[in-house]
């Protein structure tokens, strides 16, 4: 037979087979489009577009190491990446991130008009993640708001930076908790030469922002001894690392906020799981926000390196 009458045949199957394909779809057009534009239950239940008018809940974010930005082996990475399906489907009006790594004298918020600037204060690590942006739109509303509650709260000055965009441990988890920086966010410094109780009671003053639709986190590390990192250590965690976060875990879910501001006398290894407690205040600050009859909740508890915890909380009401 021709290589042509083979092609014909061939064909002319083809065709047969795709009329009857589309007479036997069309038959059943409720079969056709019964999968075609049908939310999924997880779609229906999430509304990652609806603002909410207040917030309940504080939360402090375990940022660990700046390659949370693009190490996907990270469990951290991937539970900030699902936070809006998980933790907090509704959208916040405006975020103040606490970050441990904007340290001055007095309390200070940035104030930016327009998109933020991304700073890149971290050194030799790879290229594409001095590539990164987040250009989230500054809050200079939400910074005047800041500033008025803390004087009100006998907090004596307060300086508004009209320049500063976020560093790495904001627009980090911010970038994988909400990807499209379309939320204005506002930063507040902590003061590192300062006790915890100072940082609890900034919280305090700054609760009425939750009732505006303001999201509070702060953002540290819920251990941090750069010097200890057990680099070599694969899947073992430190007994010192291990017993201060176990502490502070206990601690916080039984509700034990003096007992979190007194953590250096009553925490065991204090000043081994933070030699600076920079990226420890922000936990207070978030605590305090909470305000009074509430408790910690583990929302996310991994490790990397056998001493750097990534533990984060939610900051609720008591049940």
């Amino acid at each position: 037979m021709h290589t042509k009458s083979l092609f014909f045949i061939y064909a002319i199957g083809c065709l047969c087979f795709c009329i009857i394909f589309t007479l036997i779809n069309f038959s059943n057009p409720q079969k056709q489009f019964s999968d075609e534009k049908k939310p999924t239950m997880a779609a229906a239940a999430v509304d990652n577009n609806k603002v909410i008018k207040s917030m309940k809940d504080t939360f402090y974010i375990s940022h660990g190491s700046p390659t949370l930005s693009i190490d996907d082996s990270l469990p951290a990475r991937h539970f900030l990446k699902s936070f809006r399906q998980k933790v907090l489907p509704e959208k916040p009006k405006a975020i103040l991130i606490i970050s441990g790594h904007w340290e001055t004298s007095e309390p200070s918020v940035n104030a930016v008009s327009g998109p933020s600037e991304t700073i890149y204060d971290f050194y030799g690590f790879p290229d594409r993640m001095y590539r990164l942006k987040y250009p989230a739109p500054g809050a200079p509303e939400l910074a005047n708001r800041v500033k008025q509650l803390l004087i009100g709260s006998g907090f004596g000055s307060v300086h508004v930076d009209k320049k500063r965009g976020l560093d790495h441990g904001a627009w980090v988890p911010l970038m994988l908790m909400y990807p499209d920086a379309d939320i204005p966010v506002c930063q507040l410094s902590v003061q590192t030469q300062k006790d915890a109780a100072h940082h609890y009671r900034l919280g305090q003053a700054l609760a009425p922002l939750k009732d505006d639709g303001v999201l509070i986190v702060g953002s540290g590390a819920a251990t941090h001894n750069l010097r200890k990192i057990g680099r070599g250590s694969g899947d073992a965690v430190a007994p010192w690392a291990d017993e201060f976060d176990t502490w502070i875990k206990d601690a916080l879910l039984e509700g034990r906020y003096d007992d979190v501001n007194d953590y250096e006398k009553k925490a065991p290894h204090a000043k081994v799981a933070h030699p600076w407690p920079d990226h420890f205040y922000p936990l207070h600050v978030a605590m305090g926000a909470a305000g009074e009859n509430t408790r910690g909740e583990l929302v996310h508890h991994s490790w990397s390196y056998g001493t750097l915890s990534y533990a984060s909380y939610k900051f609720t009401e008591k049940p």
